[in-house]
């Protein structure tokens, strides 16, 4: 028992300085070697999942022609699956988080950003022209 506890103690420790004044170290071909055992091991992992990828698809094809068969028998019609565009949804009410926006959004805000007062101000007044003459020639008939 005592030799027992000894060597947990100790075993460790030896282990390290073996390791430091032997050269048991990994010799090149034990590294070869390990290596080659890994990359068997991830491509076993790899085919493992491609297996079972394609069991469920084979076992989701099934279920999707028994869903049919029920859907022709009772006459039913499939359900036709929305894309649901989550920058167009409606915020539910006492949401405390904002519509996230646009890239169009984001790029408009940028370049109101980018532009000084003067240019503001001629964008303004150009508006307001197009829309006086505009107004003008709707209400102005050239006989």
């Amino acid at each position: 028992m005592a030799a027992f506890v000894a060597k947990q103690m100790m075993g460790s420790k030896l282990n390290a300085v073996k390791g430091q004044i032997g050269g048991d170290g990994e010799s090149t071909e034990d590294k070869e070697a390990a290596e080659e055992a890994e990359q068997e091991r991830l491509e076993a992992l790899r085919e493992a999942e491609e297996r079972r990828k394609e069991k469920h698809r084979k076992l989701e094809e099934e279920r999707e022609r028994m869903r049919q068969e029920i859907r022709d028998k009772y006459g039913i019609k499939k359900k036709e699956e929305k894309e649901i565009d989550p920058l167009n949804q409606p915020m539910p009410e006492g949401s405390l988080n904002r519509r996230k926006k646009t890239p169009a959004e984001i790029a408009a805000e940028a370049e109101a950003e980018e532009q000084d007062d003067f240019t503001r101000w001629k964008n303004t007044i150009e508006a307001q022209m197009a829309e006086l003459k505009n107004t003008i020639e709707s209400k102005c008939l050239i006989q």
